[in-house]
């Protein structure tokens, strides 16, 4: 097994485990960009969001629950979040294991951090 993701579902990779269903997990990024910075993933291998929502809107819909109530229990609902899927080069991907980053804690600023214009 190649994938990062999928050897941490496995539990060949420790993690830090926020929260876990019978099809998601939720774990801290290990290169946290913002004061909460958890990675929610589906248990299920899918490359991107594209791909898994496609393969299976209602898992799909598992991981956007996962992410709220991650959401929740950070106490971000408040003041607010970012959840973000980065899918393929342009999109800035590095692990191709479908993944929401959500991110929070603290005001996040621009969407991008350069002017594209």
């Amino acid at each position: 097994m190649e994938c990062l993701f999928c050897r941490i579902v496995a539990g060949e990779i420790p993690a830090t485990i926020v929260r876990e269903t019978d099809n998601t997990l939720a774990f801290r990024d290990i290169g946290p960009k913002a004061p909460v910075h958890v990675l929610v993933i589906p248990k299920e291998h899918y490359a991107d969001v594209a791909t898994l929502a496609q393969g299976d809107p209602a898992l799909a819909g598992e991981v956007l629950a996962t992410a709220a109530a991650v959401a929740e229990d950070e106490g971000l609902l408040g003041d607010g979040f970012r959840l973000m899927f980065n899918t393929g080069a342009y999109g800035g991907q590095e692990v191709y294991h479908v993944h929401a980053h959500l991110l929070g804690g603290a005001p996040l600023g621009p969407m991008l951090a350069r002017d594209l214009g």
